[in-house]
């Protein structure tokens, strides 16, 4: 079923909440069957995502299997395998003056939710969250991204296999049907997405007190000291800035490297380029694993931003050709850039790499804190105790040591943002319980009736002994 008009949204809508209502708390049995149902549908449109990925970004089949697939296949594997714990009731210890009572913690359903699924990695970023909204007992509206159609119909297609429309629907459409999904009663509304549009949700949502999860972005830096082992750091740096053209929530936006280091560094990551990309810019544009920009809006912003940066005096070490017909901009690395400079007002989200130098660590620190508070940031240096010090003087979604991006890879991590780059977080159990409410139950304590008025002497006797316990 494809739902498009605002009726038919409106339908489903009351057809999920009626669901929900006759049963709020689906066992676990139910909630298993839908996860491996999910799984087998996946498994049997492998191809085709191989297919629709390629069309709509020019992606590698092992870059969808790595960054897509896998991911997500292993987000279904670890709700499965934990799904018993996290739903078994947790008893809490009651404090001695309510002596008698029992305490425990339950994990129900928030109820229908809506997922606002993002482009640059649709299936992970539209499945993984999914995965944590019915592992938490949901029913949920899925919306993909209008900007990968051949990803979204494949996914569509996933999803009607996996689930009947009145538990799990996906939906697609231009911008104006994600409004009329936003002017819905969703008990939970989760965005992935830019800042901007993240603003927009979290007011929708308030018109409803829905609760919010935001997945935003922003500047990621990777700090590089003079004692890090930089030909590793160039190698991963490479790598996770350049993986989907640069088009990654939390791929290191700019590099901050102690200025006596940085010729060393920028060798290392042309050298890592060229060894992943090819050695000529005819190569790279001709290479099977680099992937292209998602569209022509992209394609301009980019080209802009890379131009005004050049003629604000940065210098294109490496990259820099681009092809406006099939919206490739070559894996490129810029020197000379100021934090004034244009290619650092916003995220860049796209395969342009500036060097940004620094002669004290205070220096540097005090640069990242200037900006919002980063998705990511990521750290190379070999000193344990300059590790924890930039640890503790900042503050980041999450954070990579001598690494870049597979934190996101631990199902066992929390992910999630803080500030402008995000509100919540989700992976394994996190996603779990972003998406249920974490119920409080007590049982009658022996102590109340001695609280109850008329209130006596006897009463403020109580009271001060109760408040030497509590």
């Amino acid at each position: 079923m494809v739902a498009e008009a605002p009726h038919e949204i409106r339908a489903i809508f009351a057809e999920q909440r009626r669901r929900y209502r006759s049963n709020p708390n689906p066992s676990r049995r139910e909630r298993i069957a839908q996860l491996d149902g999910l799984h087998k549908a996946i498994v049997r449109h492998r191809q085709a995502l191989y297919i629709a990925m390629g069309r709509d970004f020019g992606k590698a089949e092992a870059e969808v299997e790595l960054g897509e697939i896998n991911v997500t296949l292993g987000e279904l594997k670890f709700a499965r395998k934990n799904l018993a714990r996290w739903m078994r009731p947790k008893s809490v210890a009651t404090p001695l003056p309510l002596f008698g009572a029992k305490s425990q913690v339950r994990c129900e359903p928030k109820g229908v939710v809506l997922i606002l699924a993002p482009w640059n990695y649709p299936v992970y970023l539209t499945l993984a969250p999914l995965v944590a909204a019915i592992a938490a007992g949901n029913r949920a509206v899925v919306r993909f991204s209008e900007k990968a159609p051949h990803t979204g119909a494949v996914l569509q297609s996933i999803v009607a296999e996996a689930f009947s429309p009145g538990d799990v629907i996906m939906v697609g459409g231009e911008v104006d049907l994600a409004e009329e999904l936003l002017k819905l009663p969703f008990d939970h509304i989760f965005f992935t997405g830019s800042t901007k549009v993240g603003k927009h949700v979290m007011r929708a949502a308030a018109e409803h007190l829905s609760g919010v999860t935001l997945e935003l972005g922003g500047k990621s830096p990777a700090i590089v000291t003079a004692d890090a082992d930089i030909a590793s750091a160039g190698q991963r740096i490479a790598w996770g800035k350049f993986i989907n053209a640069g088009q990654t929530c939390v791929a290191p936006d700019y590099v901050l490297v102690e200025r006596s280091t940085a010729p060393a560094l920028v060798e290392a990551l042309k050298a890592s380029t060229l060894r992943m990309y090819g050695k000529t810019e005819e190569d790279r544009k001709a290479s099977p694993d680099y992937a292209r920009v998602i569209d022509d809006a992209a394609f301009k912003r980019l080209s802009t931003v890379l131009d005004e940066s050049v003629r604000a005096g940065a210098t294109v070490t490496i990259g820099g050709g681009r092809d406006a017909a099939s919206r490739f901009i070559a894996p490129t690395i810029l020197e000379n850039v100021t934090l004034d400079s244009p290619i650092m007002r916003e995220e860049i989200f796209g395969p342009i790499l500036p060097i940004v130098t620094f002669t004290s660590l205070d220096d540097a620190l005090e640069d990242v804190r200037a900006h919002d508070k980063p998705l990511a940031l990521y750290i190379f240096s070999r000193s344990r105790k300059t590790v924890e010090t930039i640890l503790r003087r900042t503050t980041a979604g999450g954070t990579g040591i001598n690494d870049v991006a597979i934190h996101l890879a631990n199902v066992n991590l929390p992910f999630g943002g803080v500030g402008p780059s995000g509100l919540g977080n989700y992976h394994g159990h996190a996603g779990f319980r972003t998406f249920s409410h974490e119920r409080a139950v007590m049982t009658r304590t022996l102590l109340t009736p001695m609280l109850y008025p008329p209130y006596t002497k006897q009463t403020k006797r109580t009271l001060a002994l109760l408040d030497r316990f509590f």
